[in-house]
């Protein structure tokens, strides 16, 4: 399966760097090219165009972050904020926008009730996603 185009949403967690590299790595024999985007979510309560200075300032922190570890692995990547009011259909709007082949997904261990869980947002991609889904647990 070739990778040309793969989406790797970040979320500012320690799982965002590996998944980064691996999305490297699955590129490079094809030269493809990594779409990297974080979304800002929204209060229902505040117009969708809001902008919200400490929530842009760490996504700015953390795509520059995730820029350097392309850059380092030799990899074309392009960043974007986005800002919508639940993450999971703005992945999938970018990934239908863009063409992507693959999504790409760190996921972090998380408990919930005691049981494993995935969040909202992955379970949301990987149903409705019109591409393969690769979900990386650290």
């Amino acid at each position: 399966m070739e990778f040309n185009k793969i989406l790797v949403p970040i979320t500012g967690t320690k799982v965002d760097e590996e998944a980064m590299r691996l999305a490297c790595r699955l590129t490079k024999k094809e030269k493809g090219k990594i779409w990297s985007v974080y979304v800002v979510t929204i209060k229902r309560s505040l117009p969708l165009d809001a902008e919200i200075a400490s929530d842009i300032q760490k996504a700015e922190e953390v795509l520059d972050h995730i820029e350097m570890i392309a850059e380092e692995e030799g990899c074309e990547i392009e960043t974007d904020i986005l800002q919508a009011r639940e993450a999971g259909p703005s992945i999938i709007d970018e990934a239908v926008e863009r063409g992507i082949d693959v999504i790409l997904m760190g996921v972090s261990y998380k408990k919930r009730f005691g049981q494993f869980s995935l969040g909202d947002v992955a379970p949301y991609v990987l149903k409705n996603s019109v591409c393969p889904v690769i979900l990386y647990h650290q």
